[in-house]
């Protein structure tokens, strides 16, 4: 219990607020850049330190605490484990394990990110000029790890840590020990429109940098990002916060969800959505982390929330897609975010160190993909595999989830570079909702046989009004279906296997752990956070990927609850 024992003696290591401006550079907090530019008397650079001893400053506070009201938002019972939990405060050893840790298990740390909102929940804001309500994805992060250690008699010493990702808006709300920034990004318009425009002026932003949705590595150092916003680095021993990436002054941008290394060269593929213009640029950071090698705006002429990329040795793959950020719906009374089904789709392939110029665009059937579950070339052809649904479960709907169009299904693009034909069919079956997929991170970018995704639970998720996931699956690329009809193989779906949970168990962050010295692509494990909402238990599960509809060969009972979260990772770590 080395590893116990050390992390039990290390006191918390807040970093300190560092002196430095906000700049209005996030994606979604951009979108009112236009009104305040039209405010020349109010600076577009607020230092925090001194907004709450300008008189200007407590002026808009008290205003804001004269004519809006913050109140919870409702949790049904079916959304319990999607409340934010306490910070621990120090690692804890885990003791409770049914099963073993299998061999060749690699040390390191399974580590997920999540929203964890501050106060108690998500918040909505009412006001004279309506109400504005928080979206299920946002509230602070909150990372959630499990470091395996093998001690040298073969056996494991695993300790469990969380904490928030101490952003500039997490510093500034955690002092003031009440919510500041009031929700906007749905609600009524004018209220959004209002809100948006006095977090604007009060704090230089329009949104806070929630840092909750994934974590990369990249040259040995470790972050956490959402869109809206720049990705904190973390030290991933600690959990602390360390700093905000720029790449050395060279990107100030908001970072998209899932950066991906291009094979062979360890290059890293970031890109960066914004509601004005540039609305979206690709760029390239060298595989030192040190420089951003190349960038280039794509010039779309709309703002499409892109949350993933797809990656080949020669080419990277942009979607163009009708969810749409416009915030002069917001003048019309309409939603800052719509998915927009009547206007066009389409995927760009732009050479790796390419331009807007050298990008060749293909029309698709409109759709919302919010994750790539792999891409590469095939002779003439770019494939893309992604999950993709009809409509977008983002904001989410007006009258509740009800409609199975916003729960994805595996799909294929075959985009022809030399012909320009595009050929999509879906590969799973017409009941098998699935998101979140991992593959084995070896086969980035060149054709693999498998992928693992986690399965929507429909009835559980409409109940909830939020996607609950109580299976897993394992994809076989290159295998049809035996269970449909012989035929045309080309439209058959593929095989599919399931790992299911039982009755209202749950998981999330499911992640590919390979086996040391593993030969072929399946050769590991899927680790995963699970919740028993009949118990009240939260565990880890490992599952081999070979015996996959077989029982889990560990289950790891967590000391406290872990709420329903985003994107996971096993990074392979010396402990």
């Amino acid at each position: 219990m080395a590893l116990a024992a050390s992390y039990m003696t290390l006191a918390p290591k807040y970093c300190c607020v560092q002196k430095r401006p906000f700049i209005i550079t996030s994606g979604l907090s951009s979108a009112f850049k236009p009104i305040l530019r039209a405010l020349p008397q109010i600076p577009l650079q607020i230092d925090a330190s001194k907004t709450f001893t300008d008189i200007k400053s407590k002026f808009l506070n008290a205003v804001v605490d004269s004519a809006f009201e913050f109140v919870d938002q409702l949790v049904l019972p079916s959304q319990s484990n999607f409340a934010p939990v306490e910070e621990l405060g120090e690692a804890v050893a885990i003791t409770n394990i049914e099963g073993d840790i299998p061999d060749h298990f690699p040390e390191g740390v399974f580590i997920r990110n999540g929203p964890n909102p501050l106060f108690g929940g998500l918040k909505s804001s009412k006001s004279i000029l309506g109400r504005t309500n928080s979206v299920w994805v946002e509230g602070e992060g909150m990372l959630h790890a499990l470091y395996f250690k093998r001690e040298s008699d073969g056996c494991y010493t695993i300790v469990y840590n969380n904490r928030y990702v101490e952003t500039e808006t997490y510093k500034l709300e955690k002092q003031s020990a009440k919510p500041l920034f009031l929700p906007a990004v749905k609600g009524d318009s004018l209220a959004v429109l209002s809100s948006m425009l006095l977090n604007g002026l009060r704090f230089g932003q329009l949104n806070k940098d929630y840092s909750n949705t994934n974590v990369f590595e990249h040259s040995g150092k470790f972050y956490s990002v959402s869109e809206n916003h720049m990705p904190q680095e973390i030290d991933i021993y600690t959990l602390s916060t360390l700093k905000y990436w720029d790449v050395n002054g060279a990107c100030n941008r908001p970072f998209a969800s899932h950066p991906k290394k291009v094979p062979g060269t360890g290059e890293l593929v970031i890109f960066g959505v914004d509601a004005t213009k540039p609305y979206l640029e690709i760029g390239i950071v060298s595989a030192d982390g040190k420089e951003l090698v190349h960038k280039e705006d794509i010039k779309l002429d709309r703002c499409s929330l892109c949350h993933d990329i797809g990656i080949t040795s020669r080419y990277i793959a942009i979607l163009d897609l009708p969810l749409i950020v416009d915030s002069n719906r917001l003048l019309k009374r309409g939603p800052l975010i719509k998915y927009e089904k009547e206007k066009y789709a389409r995927i760009g392939i732009m050479p790796l160190y390419g331009d807007e110029k050298s990008t060749q665009w293909f029309e698709v059937e409109p759709n919302s993909t919010f994750h790539i579950i792999n891409s590469f070339e095939d002779g003439h052809e770019v494939v893309l595999w992604g999950c993709r649904a009809l409509d977008s479960i983002i904001p989410g709907p007006e009258d509740g989830l009800n409609e199975s169009t916003m729960f994805s299904r595996c799909y294929e693009w075959r985009l022809n570079i030399k012909s320009g034909e595009v050929k999509e069919k879906y590969i799973t079956g017409p009941e098998q909702f699935m998101d979140f997929p991992v593959i084995n991170a070896s086969f980035t970018g060149i054709k693999n046989r498998y992928g693992y995704t986690q399965v929507v639970d429909p009835a559980a998720s409409y109940a909830a009004d939020i996607p609950k996931y109580g299976a897993l699956a394992k994809l076989y690329f290159r295998e049809p279906c035996s269970e449909f009809p012989k035929g045309d193989t080309q439209q058959k779906p593929i095989r599919v296997e399931y790992h299911r949970f039982e009755r209202n168990v749950f998981c999330t962050g499911s992640a590919f752990v390979p086996k040391e010295g593993g030969i072929e692509e399946d050769d590991g494990w899927i680790i995963t956070f699970v919740h028993n909402e009949d118990t009240g238990i939260s565990q880890v599960h490992i599952i081999e990927t070979k015996k996959f509809s077989g029982e889990a060969v560990a289950k790891i009972t967590m000391p406290f609850r872990v709420p329903y979260g985003f994107h996971g990772a096993f990074m392979p770590l010396s402990l």
